[in-house]
C-alpha cells in the first residue's frame, strides 16, 4: 500500500497525504483552492464528539513564484481559514484543536509574504497609528479600534502565533514525522518518507490560466443607462458560484464592484473585456473581494478605483505583502480616487455614497443613485455587513473596552434599512456576516439575498429574491444605443486626423453577433471586410508560429491582410459572445487612400505584428497606444561579442531575432531568444541595470521608450512579473563572491522597511556590475545617484514610522541616518573626482554602510514595533 498519497486537484493544484504521519498538504493554493479541495471531496464534513466539523488539508506548499501568468499563485488566506475555523485548529474546547497549527512550507520569501498578508487579511489597519495616517480622526481611530478588538476577541495576533512555517532552500528538510522535503528546481518539490517519494510541479502550464471550480457558461446583455448585473451571489466557500459582487452600469459606462477570485473567467463569461471597464469600487480586502485585483492591473490603461482613504490603504498595504513592494506602487496601475464616507460623491453623474458597516477589516457598503425625470434611482450593494443581533451584543459604553457604543449601533441599523429601489444583501450569518431576518421590515423595493453558500430557507424566502448569474435589473432603461457610440469613439481614435463625416461613412456598417467558440475569420481565408470588436473577447490563432493571444473590444480583425491585399494571416475564434462592426474593406482602403494614410500604416505593419506576435503586447494594448509605441520605437543592431552597458538599457529592448546571454558578474542567468526582452530594471522601474548582456549572434532589437511603457498596466504587470523573478533570482540566490545576497537574518521583521532594505541591496549590486565590468563614468553615477536618491526615501519612512509609534530612540536613530548620508554622499564625491574608480572598495563600503546598520539600529526599533503589532 502507499504511504504516499498524490492526487491531482486542478490545474496547478495537488494535494498530498501522509496518513501515517498525520499530514495533509494542499501543494499550489491559488485563488478558491478550499473550493477545488471540497469539489474533489478532500474537504468533507465529519463529527467528533457530538461536534461538527469539516476535514481537509494540514500544511499549504506555495509556490516559489508570487506571479504566474499574471495571477496570484499563492493566496492562502481562505486555507487557513478553513483549517483555523471549519476545522476547529483555533476554536477552544474543539476535538481537533490539538494543539497543531496550520503549516506553510516554501522558500522564505514567500512563506514570509504569507505570513504578512494573512495578517493583513484578518485584520486590515492594526494600530491607531494606522488609521490616523489612513485618514481617520484620533476619535474615529479610537472608536474603530475598539470594535475591531471586539473582533478579535480582544488581542490582535500575529501570524506566527497562529501558523507553523518551514523554509525550504537548497536543502532537504524534515516536514514532521520523518516526512522530507526538497526542491529540485523552481516549482519543483520532491516529497519523500520512508522507502517511497513523489514530486510536485506547482509551475502553470504554458498559456494556461487556473481553473475556476465552477463552470459559469456564457451570457449576453446589453448596456444600459442605469443598470445592475448580477455577477456573484456565492460567498468564499460556495464551489457553485462566484463570490457576492455586481457590474453597474451607467450611460454605457461599467464599473465593478469588488473583485472576487477568478474575475478573469467572470468577466470573459459575460462578454467583458477588461479594457471595456471603466473603474472599480471596493467594499474592502478579504479574498473573496479582493483576489481578482490583477485581473484590473493587464489593463491596457488605468482603471480608476474607488474606495474610502482607510478601504484603499488596506488593499495597498495587502497587495504590497502579498507582491513584496512599496504600498505606493499601487498607484502605478490604478487611477486613485478616494471617497468621502457618509457623503454622495458624483462621478460623471453617478451619485456614490459609501456607509461605515463593522467588519473586522475596514468595509465601506455603498449605494448608488441617478436622476431620472420621476426623482432618483437608486441601488444599494451590501457587501459582508454584519446581523443586528450580534453588533447589539458588542455594544460596550466604556471606552477604554473594545466594543461598539450604542450610538454607533443605532447609526449602522438606520443605515442598513435605509430603503432604496434595489438591495443587495450579505447574509453570510455567523459571527462577521449579515442576516436576512434584519431586513423583514425593509421598505426597498426589491431586496437581493447574497453572500451565502446555502440554499435559502423558507423564512429568508418571504424577505428577499435571488438573482440568477447574469441577470440585469434595470433602473432607467437606456434610449441610447451605447455600442455604437463605443465604435464611434474607436473609429475616432484608430483616425484622429480624419474628418467626422468619413468616420460615419464606416460606421454606418452592420453590427454582426457571433456565438462562443466561432469561428470569425479562418487563417488563409480571403477577407473582404475588417471587424472592429465592440464587445466580448476574441482568440487570435497561429498554431505554426506558437502564438495564441486575445483580443478585446477596440480591436481590428483583418485590418492587416487587407492592408497587405492576401488572406487572413490567423485564425480568429469567439471566446464568448461578440459583437462587431462590419466595416466594407473597399470602404476602409478608400478612405486610407484619400488621406494618404496608406504609407504609414503599411510601414508599420510587420512590427506590429511582430509586437502582436510577443507575450508582451500580443494582448490587452489598445490600437492608438501601440501605434504610439510604433512611432517611437527604433530598430537596432549588435554583433557576437557586444556587451551591453547601462547606456544600452536605458530603454526596452525587444528581441527580433538573434540570442543574448543576462549575466550577473560571470554568472549565466538567462539566456534570450526572439520574442524575450531585457533593459525593464533601468527603462521602466527606473532602477540602475543590474546585468551585463552578451551578444551571442547576430541580433536585431527593437528599442522602445521606458516612459510609454510605464503608461500601460498589462505590459507593465507582465514587466513586473519578469523583473521580479530575476532579481529574487540574483538577491536571493546569486553568486556570494561577486553579489550581496539577502539573507534572512538580515530582516527586521517589517515588511515594507524590509522590502526597502533589499531595493537597496539590488542597487548596490548594480554599481558591483557596473564597476567589475569597468562601464562609463556616467552610468556609474547614475547608479549611485539612485543609491542616494533610494536612501533618502528610505530614511524618511523610517523615521515617520518611528515618529507615528513614538519611538523612544528616534532622536539617536536620526542623527546615525545623517551620518550614513554624510558617508554615502562622501563617497559619491569621491567617484566624481576619480577617473580611475577600479580600486575603491564599494562592497567593503556597502557592507560597512547600511548591512551593519541594519543588523543593529534596525532591528532595535523593529522589536519595538513588533511589540506593538507591526510587522
Amino acid at each position: 500500500m502507499d504511504k504516499l498519497q498524490k492526487i491531482s486537484v486542478a490545474t496547478g493544484i495537488t494535494w498530498v497525504e501522509v496518513a501515517d504521519a498525520d499530514l495533509r498538504i494542499l501543494c499550489g493554493c491559488p485563488a478558491d483552492s478550499v473550493k477545488h479541495l471540497m469539489k474533489r471531496g478532500l474537504i468533507l464534513e465529519r463529527e467528533k464528539g457530538g461536534v461538527r466539523y469539516e476535514s481537509g488539508p494540514n500544511a499549504i506548499l506555495l509556490c516559489d513564484t508570487m506571479l504566474q501568468h499574471g495571477e496570484f499563485s499563492n493566496l492562502a488566506e481562505f486555507p487557513v481559514l478553513q483549517m483555523l475555523y471549519k476545522q476547529g485548529m483555533l476554536i477552544p474546547g474543539h476535538p481537533n484543536n490539538a494543539g497543531q497549527k496550520p503549516l506553510l512550507i516554501g522558500r522564505s520569501q514567500q512563506v514570509n509574504a504569507q505570513m504578512q498578508y494573512i495578517f493583513r487579511g484578518n485584520y486590515g489597519l492594526v494600530s491607531k497609528e494606522e488609521m490616523i495616517q489612513a485618514g481617520l480622526s484620533e476619535a474615529q481611530a479610537e472608536e474603530q479600534m475598539r470594535m475591531k478588538l471586539r473582533f478579535a476577541f480582544g488581542r490582535i495576533s500575529p501570524s506566527h502565533q497562529l501558523l507553523d512555517s518551514l523554509a525550504v532552500e537548497e536543502q532537504r528538510v524534515e516536514i514532521r514525522a520523518g516526512v522530507f522535503i526538497e526542491r529540485l528546481a523552481e516549482n519543483q518539490y520532491r516529497i519523500s518518507y520512508q522507502d517511497q517519494q513523489i514530486d510536485v510541479d506547482l509551475a502553470l502550464p504554458p498559456e494556461q490560466r487556473y481553473e475556476t471550480p465552477y463552470p459559469l457558461g456564457y451570457q449576453m446583455f446589453e448596456r444600459q443607462y442605469f443598470a445592475v448585473l448580477h455577477s456573484g451571489e456565492g460567498d468564499g466557500w460556495d464551489v457553485n458560484r462566484p463570490s457576492m459582487s455586481s457590474i453597474l452600469m451607467y450611460q454605457g459606462r461599467i464599473y465593478l464592484i469588488d473583485a472576487g477570485p477568478n474575475l478573469y473567467e467572470n468577466l470573459s463569461a459575460l462578454g467583458i473585456g477588461v479594457d471595456e471597464i471603466t473603474g472599480i469600487f471596493h467594499t474592502h480586502a478579504h479574498d473573496d473581494h479582493f483576489s481578482g485585483i490583477t485581473t484590473l492591473m493587464r489593463s491596457g490603461h488605468r482603471l480608476k478605483y474607488f474606495a474610502v482613504p482607510h478601504v484603499r490603504s488596506t488593499v495597498a498595504k495587502k497587495l504590497a505583502a502579498l507582491l513584496s513592494i512599496e504600498e505606493e506602487r499601487f498607484g502605478d496601475y490604478f487611477e486613485l480616487h478616494d471617497l468621502q464616507m457618509g457623503s454622495w460623491n458624483c462621478i460623471e453623474g453617478l451619485e456614490v455614497k459609501p456607509i461605515f458597516s463593522p467588519h473586522p477589516v475596514e468595509t465601506s457598503i455603498f449605494e448608488f443613485r441617478a436622476l431620472w425625470n420621476d426623482g432618483y434611482k437608486s441601488y444599494a450593494h451590501f457587501a459582508d455587513i454584519v446581523s443586528l443581533d450580534l453588533l447589539g451584543k458588542m455594544v460596550e459604553e466604556d471606552p477604554t473596552k473594545p466594543g461598539v457604543s450604542q450610538a454607533l449601533y443605532a447609526q449602522v441599523k438606520e443605515d442598513y434599512l435605509n430603503p432604496v429601489d434595489l438591495k443587495k444583501l450579505d447574509i453570510g450569518g455567523g459571527m462577521i456576516h449579515g442576516e436576512a431576518e434584519d431586513f423583514r421590515q425593509d421598505r426597498s423595493g426589491k431586496i437581493f439575498l447574497s453572500h451565502t453558500a446555502q440554499s435559502l430557507t423558507t423564512a429568508q424566502k418571504e424577505i428577499g429574491s435571488s438573482a440568477p448569474y447574469g441577470v440585469v435589473d434595470v433602473l432607467i432603461d437606456s434610449k441610447t444605443d451605447y455600442t455604437r457610440s463605443s465604435a464611434r469613439t474607436y473609429i475616432k481614435a484608430y483616425f484622429p486626423n480624419v474628418p467626422d463625416f468619413e468616420h460615419e461613412t464606416l460606421l454606418n456598417g452592420e453590427l454582426l453577433s457571433f456565438n462562443p467558440g466561432s469561428i470569425i475569420l479562418k487563417g488563409d481565408a480571403a477577407v473582404d471586410n475588417i471587424l472592429l470588436l465592440l464587445q466580448g473577447n476574441v482568440e487570435r490563432l497561429i498554431s505554426s508560429q506558437d502564438i495564441h493571444s486575445s483580443m478585446d473590444a477596440g480591436s481590428l480583425i483583418g485590418e492587416m491582410a487587407v492592408l497587405k491585399e492576401m488572406p487572413a494571416e490567423a485564425t480568429y475564434r469567439a471566446t464568448n459572445f461578440v459583437q462587431a462592426l462590419r466595416i466594407p474593406a473597399s470602404l476602409f482602403m478608400a478612405m486610407v487612400r484619400r488621406y494618404g494614410l496608406l504609407e504609414d500604416l503599411y510601414n508599420t505593419l510587420e512590427a506590429r505584428s511582430f509586437l502582436h506576435s510577443t507575450t508582451l503586447f500580443g494582448e490587452g494594448v489598445p490600437f492608438p497606444t501601440l501605434n504610439n509605441l510604433l512611432d517611437n520605437m527604433v530598430s537596432r543592431r549588435y554583433e557576437p561579442g557586444d556587451y551591453l552597458g547601462c547606456r544600452d538599457l536605458s530603454v526596452l529592448n525587444l528581441i527580433e531575432s538573434g540570442s543574448v546571454r543576462l549575466m550577473v558578474g560571470s554568472e549565466e542567468l538567462e539566456r534570450l531568444g526572439p520574442k524575450a526582452y531585457f533593459g525593464e530594471e533601468s527603462s521602466v522601474f527606473e532602477l540602475p541595470c543590474l546585468y551585463r548582456l552578451e551578444i551571442l549572434e547576430p541580433t536585431q532589437v527593437l528599442q522602445i521608450p521606458g516612459e510609454l511603457l510605464r503608461k500601460i498596466p498589462i505590459v507593465r504587470w507582465k514587466l513586473f512579473e519578469g523583473y521580479h523573478k530575476r532579481s529574487l533570482a540574483v538577491v536571493h540566490g546569486g553568486n556570494e563572491d561577486e553579489v550581496f545576497l539577502w539573507r534572512d537574518a538580515f530582516s527586521i521583521q517589517i515588511q515594507q522597511m524590509d522590502i526597502h532594505h533589499q531595493k537597496l541591496v539590488e542597487i548596490a549590486n548594480s554599481i558591483m556590475e557596473i564597476l567589475r565590468n569597468g562601464q562609463d563614468k556616467g552610468s556609474l553615477l547614475k547608479a549611485f545617484g539612485a543609491l542616494v536618491a533610494y536612501t533618502h526615501y528610505h530614511f524618511e519612512a523610517e523615521e515617520v514610522v518611528m515618529s507615528q509609534y513614538h519611538y523612544p530612540d528616534l532622536a539617536e536613530h536620526k542623527l546615525k541616518h545623517k551620518a550614513l548620508v554624510e558617508q554615502v554622499l562622501d563617497f559619491q564625491r569621491q567617484l566624481e573626482s576619480r577617473d580611475d574608480y577600479g580600486e575603491m572598495d564599494f562592497k567593503g563600503f556597502f557592507s560597512g554602510w547600511l548591512i551593519k546598520h541594519i543588523l543593529s539600529e534596525d532591528r532595535k526599533y523593529g522589536a519595538f514595533l513588533n511589540d506593538r503589532c507591526i510587522f
